[in-house]
């Protein structure tokens, strides 16, 4: 097979089942039809190699070439029939397949978006898009392929020793132990094989997520000369995903030749006990005839039942794994407070009561922890005025951007309260909240997309001239225009066509586009180098004016303007003032800031 699967099964194997029958169950008539036709070839099949006995008996018998030309026709008839039934249940499936498939795909993608950020805090992005790929496509595979063959097969298996017991039920006996003896084989294979198909996928895990870091890595690989060492790294990975991967084949492969070797041997025996009954008189020619052809197809749909189920186990695990996260809680919102427009402001609607828009955010006594008994913020109050522009510095870890994470709630306190224009933002409608706020990340994000279109995702109902005046604001306008296509001009691989400063200065853009009246600038300037800071200044200047703005910043430079500075330290405010303040205290900022420390 050309993807690695493990043979682990589903946890709740029912429930995996019964969830993926509902979405099979929006295209039942569908799948109904694929049903019918998958039984109307198998009975072709068995009705065809049926055929054999009363055309050999015809012969014998002394029948004339009229007699031979007719059960000719029938047969040839009856496979044609079979071969249509074939053709029309594969293409049947493969469009129903699709249509469950993105059924799937759509329901896990929308869910997605309703999960809490801590989801994707604490989940490789590997392992997320493992969901897209290995899974879902298993899925389409299994689908595809599987289902109808398991469902042939398994009427093929039903039918075969349904017709072997018409014609020779004395002879079938040896056939019952022969599949007894198929099917315990087969069981005492896949259970010697669980365990190492289970380590192969893990090890496959590891390999993957190597390759991507490697992948996403590869200018500091290039830069510091270690390909040697992740060619080594890579090496021992591969060689664990091989050694799995034979332990695991090793059992697993032995399953075909075995089954075929024992059909083998049960034809053997078969021909042996049919030709003494024919000379007995027990039976005719033309029966045995036609049983020795289905003893050879018995062991066919057993191979393939064998293998198509273990497939389907796999992807049941897949499945499964999807519906976990389908079944995932969204990110819970019991806000009621809406942002509603007011003229040319913005209004929260509490319920009859109408609260102007200002920008007033305060912290009281907010205490917050990533994970229990680690706390990140502890007891921290703060109050920001409409207008008022607060920085944040403070060493790696001190808390500066949990704080806007909790403005945003991407995270809730554990004790406290944050309130906005006086409503605690627990109340505001999630959706609400992030409107009114702009944020410009130190890890800029660039779609696949224009220019253009990247700003306006700030406001995707901006207009050209608005996507243009927030580039102005940002003073990014110049540096599009001298694009090869300016505002038209693509944006690739997360913005690799463009300098790092570049990306920032449309990240700013974007905000601006945005207009909201609270802005958050969390390593706005990281990137950038001296001059374009002073470009972007002036433009950061206007586009802050009336805003609320908390500024996270590494270059202390960067916030000597602001109205407040807290400095942090494990969670806690050290110290705050405006610049002068700070400075003339000679404490934690002036060292900061002077050199003597450095934030790190």
């Amino acid at each position: 097979m050309p993807r690695i699967v493990s043979a682990k099964k589903p946890k709740n194997l029912g429930y995996t089942v019964r969830r993926l029958l509902s979405y099979m169950g929006r295209h039942k008539y569908s799948l109904l039809a694929v049903a019918v036709l998958v039984v109307v070839s198998v009975a072709c099949n068995l009705l065809g190699t049926y055929m054999i006995s009363p055309l050999i008996n015809s012969l014998v018998a002394g029948g004339g070439m009229s007699s031979l030309i007719k059960a000719v026709s029938i047969t040839a008839l009856i496979y044609v029939t079979g071969v249509l039934a074939a053709l029309g249940y594969s293409q049947i499936m493969a469009r129903s397949s699709q249509k469950v498939v993105f059924d799937i795909r759509e329901d896990l993608f929308s869910h997605m978006q309703t999960l809490p950020l801590r989801y994707f805090d604490s989940h490789q992005h590997g392992d997320v898009m493992s969901y897209y790929t290995n899974d879902v496509d298993t899925i389409s595979d299994a689908l595809n392929n599987s289902f109808s063959a398991v469902v042939k097969n398994g009427f093929q298996i039903i039918g075969t020793m349904t017709m072997l017991l018409v014609l020779n039920w004395r002879l079938s006996v040896i056939v019952a132990f022969s599949y007894a003896a198929m099917f315990l084989y087969v069981r005492y294979s896949a259970r010697k094989s669980k365990e190492y198909y289970r380590k192969q996928q893990r090890s496959l895990g590891v390999l993957d997520g190597y390759i991507q870091e490697m992948v996403a890595g590869q200018k500091v690989i290039k830069v510091f000369n270690h390909e040697e060492e992740n060619l080594k790294g890579f090496s021992e990975r591969n060689s664990e995903l091989q050694e799995m991967g034979t332990a695991a084949q090793a059992y697993a492969s032995t399953m075909i030749p075995a089954v075929v070797s024992i059909s083998f041997f049960t034809y053997t025996v078969v021909s042996l006990c049919g030709g003494f009954m024919v000379l007995g008189g027990w039976t005719t020619l033309g029966a045995i005839a036609s049983y020795l052809v289905f003893v050879r197809q018995a062991a066919a749909p057993i191979n393939q039942f064998t293998q198509q189920s273990n497939f389907l186990l796999s992807s049941l695990a897949g499945a499964e794994r999807i519906f976990e996260l389908i079944d995932m809680k969204s990110e819970i919102d019991e806000g009621s407070v809406t942002l509603a427009s007011a003229g040319s402001g913005w209004v929260w609607q509490d319920g009859d009561k109408r609260i102007p828009l200002r920008g007033d955010v305060r912290f009281h006594d907010v205490s917050f922890s990533y994970e229990k008994d680690h706390p990140v913020l502890r007891n921290l109050s703060l109050y920001a005025k409409p207008g008022q522009k607060i920085a944040f510095v403070g060493s790696t870890g001190a808390g500066k951007t949990t704080i806007t994470n909790l403005i945003n709630r991407f995270y809730d306190v554990d004790s406290g309260e944050i309130l906005y224009d006086g409503i605690d933002v627990r109340r505001i409608k999630k959706d609400d909240l992030r409107r009114s706020l702009g944020m410009v990340l130190q890890d800029t994000h660039l779609f696949t997309d224009t220019i253009r279109e990247n700003i306006r995702y700030g406001r995707l109902d901006a207009s050209d001239e608005d996507v243009e005046e927030a580039a102005r604001i940002a003073n990014a306008d110049s540096f599009i225009r001298r694009l090869p296509q300016g505002y038209d001009t693509m944006a690739v691989a997360d913005g690799a066509n463009l300098s790092s400063g570049q990306r920032q200065l449309l990240a700013i853009a974007r905000a601006a586009a945005a207009n909201p009246p609270v802005l958050i600038l969390d390593e706005a300037t990281s990137n950038i180098d001296t001059r374009t800071e002073d470009l972007i200044e002036k433009g950061m200047d206007r586009l802050m004016e009336g805003r609320t703005v908390f500024v996270i910043a590494h270059r202390l430079s960067t916030v000597r303007n602001a109205n407040a500075i807290m400095v942090l330290e494990n969670g806690e405010i050290v110290e705050r003032g405006d610049h002068e303040e700070l400075m003339a205290q000679k404490g934690r900022y002036y060292k900061l800031y002077s050199g003597m420390f450095e934030l790190t």
